[in-house]
């Protein structure tokens, strides 16, 4: 009797798109969705499954069944926006409460914690996550209602420990989101960890290809009460992604493995060389012995990512660093990460005040060029700025 196959491993999954087939023509490549109605059946019901296109949609579906296979989850869910992801998060919370979240985290977001999750009843308070026992200190039993977490955390690429926070935040029965956009689910897996919630801003490596606003949500439980009221919100709201960008997003997720893990070992190489030159004070990466977070990184990261930031040499002083991101010609002077090229961006300055970024901080976006010209390009104009 022969064996059965073996099943196949997330790469491969997210290649073949979970396998499926066109079934009129027999295409491989997945089709366009875009009817916004869907017939009924003489008995009024709809077989289908489908019923209106603000919350069904075939195309959009598909490219949530394979980052749910990526990331263990049981189900995916896809919305217009990585920010449109997060806030419906704790738009969609049981009641309102306390939060505590990550000072090291995508900008945007801290902003609407800050400013708009009170208007919604909330409290907020921003931790250093990495530090368990503030982590601790921060979470009031019964009170708190969500932790949330960005790992590795933007742009200082700080990493906190997914499990340790999780069972603090368990104990006093909080939730655990994770915004898992930098690791991508070919590096971690949150869920797995004890998150119960993992986002991403799709727009960035899932899709890795600068041409897609999106963003996503991943759980273990899709019975639970609050991923119920997250997907409400969606259809009442309007918050899902269309049919073209989320056939876009699938066509990126099919190379995501390759991609990323291509990026990260660019990365790599990028933060040693620019750990000997001259004109750098300090390199943050994960990957590096000598990042705080490197341990923890190792333990539950299968690779360390594309994204690292440097410190200009001259004190803090964001004219230098401005002046390097000015003078480079490789690079691209632009907002986002995550893309097939690579960016570069003075983050300070984008911030604003109350930026937890010094002021000489470069972020670096690596992408998929030849690491020995990005390096060089980065040198001539790190060596154009010194002189």
């Amino acid at each position: 009797m022969a064996k059965p196959p073996t099943p196949p491993k997330p790469r491969t999954l997210a290649a073949q798109a979970l396998g499926a087939v066109e079934p009129v023509t027999r295409a491989i490549v997945p089709p366009v969705h875009v009817s916004t109605t869907y017939l009924r059946d003489p008995d009024n019901a709809y077989s289908s499954g489908y019923v209106y296109g603000r919350p069904d949609n075939a195309t959009v579906r598909q490219a949530e069944g394979v980052l749910a296979a990526l990331e263990g989850a049981t189900a995916a869910m896809l919305l217009g926006s990585g920010l449109s992801a997060a806030t419906a998060a704790v738009m969609a919370l049981p009641e309102p409460g306390h939060i505590v979240a990550s000072q090291v985290m995508y900008w945007a977001f801290r902003d609407w914690l800050v400013r708009e999750a009170p208007r919604y009843g909330h409290t907020v308070t921003l931790v250093d996550t990495t530090d368990l026992a503030a982590v601790r200190d921060a979470v009031v039993p019964g009170k708190t209602r969500l932790v949330w977490i960005e790992t590795p955390g933007n742009p200082l690429w700080t990493i906190t420990d997914i499990a340790g926070v999780a069972e603090i935040a368990h104990a006093a029965g909080a939730r655990v989101a994770v915004d898992s956009t930098v690791a991508t689910p070919v590096f971690s897996r949150p869920l797995a960890l004890g998150a119960d919630l993992v986002m991403h801003s799709a727009t960035k490596y899932l899709n890795g290809h600068s041409d897609v606003i999106a963003g996503a949500l991943a759980t273990r439980d899709p019975d639970d009460a609050w991923w119920t009221r997250i997907a409400e919100l969606r259809a009442r709201l309007g918050l899902i992604l269309g049919p073209f960008e989320a056939w876009l997003l699938l066509r990126g997720l099919r190379t995501l493995d390759v991609r990323v893990r291509a990026q990260s070992e660019s990365a790599a190489l990028l933060a040693t060389w620019l750990g000997h030159h001259r004109g750098i004070e300090r390199v943050r990466y994960p990957g590096l012995p000598h990042h705080p977070g490197h341990a923890i990184a190792t333990r539950q990261m299968t690779g360390y990512g594309a994204m690292l930031s440097v410190d200009v040499l001259g004190g803090e002083q964001a004219a230098i660093a401005i002046a390097v991101a000015a003078a480079v010609t490789l690079w691209k002077r632009a907002t986002s990460l995550g893309g097939v090229e690579s960016l570069i961006e003075h983050r300070a300055s984008i911030e604003g005040p109350g930026s937890p970024c010094p002021t000489n901080l470069l972020r670096l976006s690596v992408g998929l060029e030849d690491p020995e010209d990005l390096y060089a390009d980065l040198d001539r104009a790190l060596g154009s700025v010194a002189s």
